[in-house]
């Protein structure tokens, strides 16, 4: 969302910019994408009042004031031990698939290139099931498996891929044939695994937050506030990346590790976002892309895919819980019949020539 820095003359500042001084220093601010990551926030806001309010009980909003200030309410229980536990994760969840895909997309040059489409979010599954179906570890530690099993499939993908530099579309291709080998595995492991443990695993690949409290979202949120620093540096670093390899090199940019640092934060935040919800399709796809085309700016904005990310995931989320109440469908698949039309679109428009 920011340029950089620092008394840079009127005269000379980037067309959509402008100049905010804070004491001695400024610094410039891409003008639709404070706009954009402004409403970005109060919509979210909006969409996260409404899931506190609205359930099988609905609870007025002066009630969910009441709770939400510490004042005594009769839906204590409902807003603050089942509905917000769950939002605040979702919105967690949202915000680290947005920012992930972002980093992951930018690294690739393709918006084909997310957790959920190149193997990374399919090596956290394989890892997690298969543990949870030879009863390695609890749920507790699920989240560890799921970041080491995205870690070694985004480690494959890039070994593969690797050619004297790395090719968009080799990458992309190599990772949805290892996607789809890690799929095979996890549906294997399935098969061995006990019924009701079998079936635990079917709705954590749907990517679900049914039953999800403060044991998933504190560890999450906890990891999440210790990589802030990490997404700082990367907002600065995705610049260096944009340009072409001869243009970075000879501004002194350290690509090879820029990128490598790039791409591993990204696999590290869709990692951990799928082992505390599953594997949540398709958001990593959506949000980067969307938050490009809503700033008009050369790079991903990671403040408002963050946005993006944890706005589709509770927006998805409040249907998901309404619609066939009692029973709570997956919020993954809510996602997924947003986004698979959107993949098939960015599909057609490629190979249309269209500039995605």
């Amino acid at each position: 969302m920011t340029a950089s820095l620092v008394g840079r003359p009127a005269a000379v500042r980037p067309a959509g910019y402008g100049l905010v001084r804070r004491g001695r220093g400024s610094f410039l601010v891409h003008r639709r994408a404070a706009v954009a990551a402004g409403a970005l926030a109060v919509l979210t806001a909006a969409v996260s009042f409404a899931y506190l309010c609205l359930g099988e009980t609905s609870v007025a909003p002066g009630e969910v004031v009441n709770v939400l200030a510490g004042r005594p309410s009769w839906g204590e229980f409902l807003v603050s031990e089942l509905r917000l536990p769950r939002l605040v994760l979702g919105l967690m969840v949202g915000a680290a698939f947005g920012v992930g895909g972002a980093l992951i997309q930018t690294v690739a040059r393709n918006p084909l290139a997310s957790p959920d489409i190149i193997g990374v979010s399919q090596g956290a599954s394989a890892l997690t099931i298969g543990a949870l179906t030879f009863g390695i570890g609890s749920f507790s530690i699920l989240p560890y498996f799921s970041v080491a099993g995205g870690v070694a499939a985004a480690t494959l993908v890039y070994l593969f891929a690797w050619r004297s530099g790395l090719h968009a579309a080799r990458f992309v291709l190599i990772g949805i044939g290892i996607a789809i080998a890690l799929r095979s595995v996890t549906h294997l492991f399935i098969t061995k695994g006990e019924y009701l443990v079998a079936h635990q695993a079917q709705v954590w690949l749907t990517g679900s937050l049914n039953g999800r409290g403060w044991d998933e979202a504190a560890p999450l949120g906890w990891t999440l506030l210790a990589l802030v620093p990490c997404v700082v540096w990367a907002a600065r670093a995705q610049r260096s990346v944009s340009f072409d390899d001869d243009t970075a090199t000879a501004l002194g940019v350290p690509l090879q590790r820029t990128r490598f640092g790039l791409a591993l934060l990204g696999v590290f935040l869709a990692s951990v976002a799928t082992g505390a919800a599953g594997p949540v399709d398709f958001v990593a796809l959506l949000a980067p892309q969307i938050a490009r085309r809503l700033t008009g700016t050369a790079q991903i904005p990671l403040l408002c895919s963050a946005l993006l990310g944890a706005l589709i995931v509770v927006a998805a989320d409040l249907p998901a819980r309404l619609l066939f109440a009692p029973v709570e469908l997956p919020v993954g698949v809510l996602t997924a019949v947003i986004g698979a039309p959107y993949l098939i679109w960015l599909i057609v428009r490629g190979r249309t020539g269209g500039r995605a």
